[in-house]
């Protein structure tokens, strides 16, 4: 089993990408911030496009902690994820630092994104 880690910084923010092959699944784990937690979990699962059936889709569900936005992160990454790599995907997320402005949370989105699309490549570089 290969673990997969991508790590993205920029003006001293952090974020790491943790991807964990589970058969032909895969589990991720993104932290960073000046505290690693557990904020929000999403499952993507791949669909058929509804509107182009060629295409591949993702139905995602969410669970999050009272009082945490990182449902934001992990939504949309485990639709990422699921579309591209074409299976099954768990995202889990905690992201925190005090005081964040709108500004930093803007950056930390971004780098997520880009950690994503790292991933998304390394993962189906194993998955062959």
């Amino acid at each position: 089993m290969e673990i997969i880690d991508v790590q993205k910084k920029s003006d001293g923010l952090n974020v790491t990408l943790r991807a964990v092959p589970m058969g032909a699944d895969w589990c991720v784990a993104i932290t960073g911030g000046e505290i690693p937690h557990l904020g929000a979990v999403a499952l993507g699962v791949p669909r058929p496009s509804l509107q182009d059936s060629g295409r591949t889709s993702a139905t995602v569900s969410v669970l999050t902690l009272t009082g945490h936005k990182e449902d934001e992160i992990a939504r949309p990454a485990a639709y990422f994820l699921a579309s591209r790599l074409k299976t099954p995907v768990v995202v889990s997320c905690g992201i925190h630092n005090d005081q964040i402005e709108p500004g930093t949370i803007r950056r930390f989105v971004e780098l997520v994104q880009e950690g994503l699309n790292e991933l998304a490549l390394a993962c189906g570089r194993l998955q062959g």
